[in-house]
């Protein structure tokens, strides 16, 4: 007891709070893109679905019939279609003014959209994405087109791996504070989210309930110097 009131005497009265290091991450809600952008998707959501069919089928005969279960239908890119040029050059612009705010100096470079796809989970449910991190880029994201409460959401991992190392349990997992190592996002048609690429992130697995269908992309910041490079060849 007396060891335990010597240690509290010692403290300051008033402790400063410095915040370092944080990982931001930043959501709107744009459901103008999401009817015209379903449609469009549909012909690569079809192709990926096709593409995919005998390795469904063969599966299906060697294990029984599961229908799509744990399938992820996964585009091949959407840049270079005039019907996504809205919502890339609306990420690409997003993307520019993000990193300035971050604090990095883009004056010697141009920010692209640089990868988008879209990728839908299997009817039958069991889709899902393991955790992973995007290095060929500095900003990513996601544009729901299909979901619910019922479906699958982004999580989202704590980035730093010192703090991996020593976890203490947390006292209420219901609220984001300095103890959590991970957060959810929910997912609703016409939701955007932005996130540095280095952030790692996975997807739940989906239940089936309802369809869930969203684009994910990459930006990158080039050297315009490595631009004209590539633009005189």
């Amino acid at each position: 007891m007396e060891f335990r009131m010597a240690i509290q005497m010692s403290f300051p009265k008033q402790l400063n709070l410095e915040q370092y290091f944080s990982c931001p991450i930043w959501w709107a809600d744009e459901p103008k893109f999401v009817k015209k952008l379903n449609k469009a998707s549909d012909k690569y959501i079809k192709i990926s679905q096709k593409n995919l069919k005998k390795q469904i089928d063969d599966r299906n005969k060697k294990f029984g019939d599961k229908g799509d279960m744990g399938h992820v239908f996964h585009s091949t890119t959407l840049i270079g279609d005039p019907k996504f040029k809205e919502l890339q050059d609306y990420i690409g612009a997003t993307a520019h003014n993000l990193l300035q705010e971050m604090g990095f100096d883009l004056s010697q470079y141009q920010v692209f959209t640089t990868e988008m796809w879209v990728q839908e989970f299997a009817k039958k449910g069991g889709g899902h994405h393991t955790l992973h991190t995007h290095w060929n880029g500095h900003i990513s994201g996601f544009y729901f087109l299909k979901a619910s409460e019922k479906t699958s959401m982004p999580m989202f991992e704590d980035p730093r791996p010192g703090n991996v190392m020593n976890l203490l349990p947390e006292k209420d997992k219901s609220k984001v504070t300095y103890a959590s190592s991970q957060i959810y996002y929910k997912a609703k048609p016409g939701r955007i989210i932005f996130f540095p690429s280095y952030m790692p992130h996975q997807y739940v697995v989906d239940m089936g309930y309802e369809p869930f269908r969203f684009i994910h992309w990459n930006c990158q910041a080039i050297p315009k110097g490595v631009l004209n490079v590539v633009q005189k060849k």
